[in-house]
């Protein structure tokens, strides 16, 4: 088959990977770090755009490298090709390799912030990105005084406290994907552990579920593929999300 992936470009290391060993041919266009930042609405509009341009006379299938991604998914509809996106509510479900085994880890570890080489190296310290991504639009980017001027004392006060200082993380987890050129990110993640007094944790990644949406067959359980002329809607149980 002859795909076209769309996908956020904190996955771009490991993409490319599984591009490499897919059985398939798949064109790829990576996507600025941090859409879901922008809010429901503005991520579900730059996807469609993107989408939009795909000439799907080449395609058999259009695929997602996203998860539900705070609902920025919603709404999205299949053209004359079907969607196919995993069942994940984020991108760490992608990295982690199923919803089972993210729901028990979170489950098990409250608190916990996520790292891999693509939060590392396409962002800025914690943020989901730097000026040159639609991340700097969010509250996240912003310093204290630019919240202020935005949004008033009180607000800002509370947004810097809620967001910017991370006060409800307790831990840092770098997810080692097998991808990575050395132990440069596993180093500078300990390290940002230590420096907040976070407990820092090593974690396996797994490929298998972004590998299979390179691959195919697209199963039920793991994937939701959308019709022609169906849209993504969130399903609030289990599969996470479902057409309409």
């Amino acid at each position: 088959m002859r795909l076209k992936l769309i996908a956020c470009e904190i996955m771009y290391r490991e993409l490319c990977t599984a591009v490499a060993r897919s059985i398939n041919l798949v064109d790829v266009e990576f996507l600025p770090k941090g859409l879901h930042d922008i809010g429901r609405a503005g991520m579900s509009s730059r996807l469609a755009e993107v989408v939009a341009k795909v000439d799907e006379t080449k395609y058999e299938a259009v695929l997602l490298g996203y998860g539900l991604c705070s609902n920025g998914l919603v709404g999205l509809a299949a053209r004359s090709v079907p969607l196919v996106v995993p069942r994940a509510h984020d991108c760490i479900t992608l990295f982690l390799g199923s919803k089972q085994r993210y729901l028990e880890y979170f489950q098990e570890h409250p608190g916990v912030f996520f790292k891999t080489s693509g939060w590392i190296e396409r962002g800025v310290g914690l943020l989901q990105g730097g000026q040159e991504t639609t991340h700097s639009q969010s509250a996240l980017a912003q310093s204290y005084e630019d919240l202020v001027a935005r949004y008033g004392e009180d607000n800002a006060r509370f947004l810097h406290e809620e967001l910017c200082n991370m006060r409800h993380y307790a831990g840092l987890t770098f997810i080692e994907m097998g991808v990575e050129p050395d132990d440069r990110f596993q180093r500078q993640s300990e390290a940002e552990a230590l420096a907040r007094g976070w407990r820092y944790e090593k974690l396996s990644g797994d490929l298998r579920l972004l590998q299979g949406l390179l691959d195919g067959p697209w199963d039920e359980d793991r994937y939701l593929v959308v019709p022609p002329g169906k849209r993504i809607a969130a399903s609030f149980d289990e599969r996470v999300i479902k057409h309409e």
